[in-house]
């Protein structure tokens, strides 16, 4: 596969928020968000709580020492008024920065089970919006191919949220490709505070290494990479046409021969390997989604999995 680059253009603006949507986007809209809101008010909000808690600890009262509370926290200068022991009590200080940075690249139109990959991330993203904001927290968004094309900053609240869904089910790409190392050096210049950042993709993108370090040193980055079973897997069902998404390349192919088979299922699985162990090298938390189960599964078992690292 081929990969060009160019000096990126300045993002297309959000639509305003009061901008006049067809009956059908906002249909898509209130489903988007009737499940992903199931979902977080399931299960979801009180394990993202746990993992993506506050910067810090705010001080807000003491009480008297019950057994079983932490020594450590004893206000010894009250206990000592007091003549019996006292303890501190502290509120978390929320206020994260939530970033959702999708790929929107033609790649994301293909799948073969009831959703395509990008429809996935439009719910994956509104999801984690959800979550957020159920925990006070600001949710921005950034739309990339090989570009970013579209950014919304920071907000917080229900309305800005579904704006955020509005544009990702709105969106239409102006690029096919995919350039990851572009979409995160533009949201290194743009964030300056320390922010969550999601990034969405299938990971078909040339060399990104050196900003996702970079952006994994400053930020909270998180990947989750979405994939189709056919990516991996090809049936026999003789001569086809295969199309590059991206670059527009085609090939034809003779899915009857088992040895073509083999090659494309050990190319695909050997590319999943090294993008797993390229993550795990750079400390960046991976969650592996794929078209053909519930893509809340392996968000759950993120959560928890860093639940028990955090403590």
């Amino acid at each position: 596969m081929f990969f060009w680059r160019r000096k990126p253009d300045k993002p297309r603006p959000a639509e305003p928020a009061g901008h006049q949507l067809p009956a059908e986007i906002l249909k898509r809209v209130r489903r988007v968000e009737l499940k992903t809101r199931r979902l977080v008010n399931e299960s979801m909000a009180g394990e993202y709580h746990s993992v993506f808690k506050g910067r810090g600890m705010a001080f807000a009262e003491v009480r008297e020492y019950q057994p079983g509370d932490d020594v450590r926290i004893i206000d010894w200068n009250v206990t000592s008024r007091m003549g019996h022991p006292y303890v501190k009590i502290y509120d978390e200080e929320r206020e994260l920065t939530v970033m959702l940075l999708v790929d929107a690249s033609s790649s994301g139109q293909f799948g073969t089970r009831q959703q395509l990959k990008g429809e996935i991330a439009v719910e994956i993203s509104a999801l984690l919006a959800f979550s957020a904001i159920k925990n006070n927290d600001r949710v921005g968004l950034a739309i990339f191919t090989d570009r970013v094309e579209k950014f919304i900053p920071p907000k917080k609240g229900r309305d800005h949220v579904l704006r955020v869904i509005r544009e990702l089910l709105c969106f239409r790409a102006e690029r096919r490709g995919t350039d990851i190392s572009a979409a995160l050096e533009y949201l290194n210049r743009v964030l300056r505070k320390k922010s969550v950042v999601f990034l969405i993709s299938d990971f078909i993108s040339p060399e990104y290494d050196r900003p996702m370090r970079l952006t994994n040193k400053r930020h909270d980055l998180v990947a989750m990479s979405i994939t189709d079973p056919r990516e991996v897997d090809l049936p026999d069902v003789g001569l086809i046409e295969l199309e590059d998404a991206e670059t527009g390349e085609r090939a034809l192919v003779d899915t009857a021969s088992a040895g073509f088979r083999d090659r494309y299922a050990r190319i695909a699985t050997e590319r999943r390997a090294d993008l797993k162990r390229r993550l795990g090298a750079m400390d960046v938390d991976h969650v592996d989604i794929s078209t053909n189960e519930p893509y809340d599964r392996p968000l759950m078992h993120f959560f928890r999995r860093r639940t028990r690292k955090i403590h």
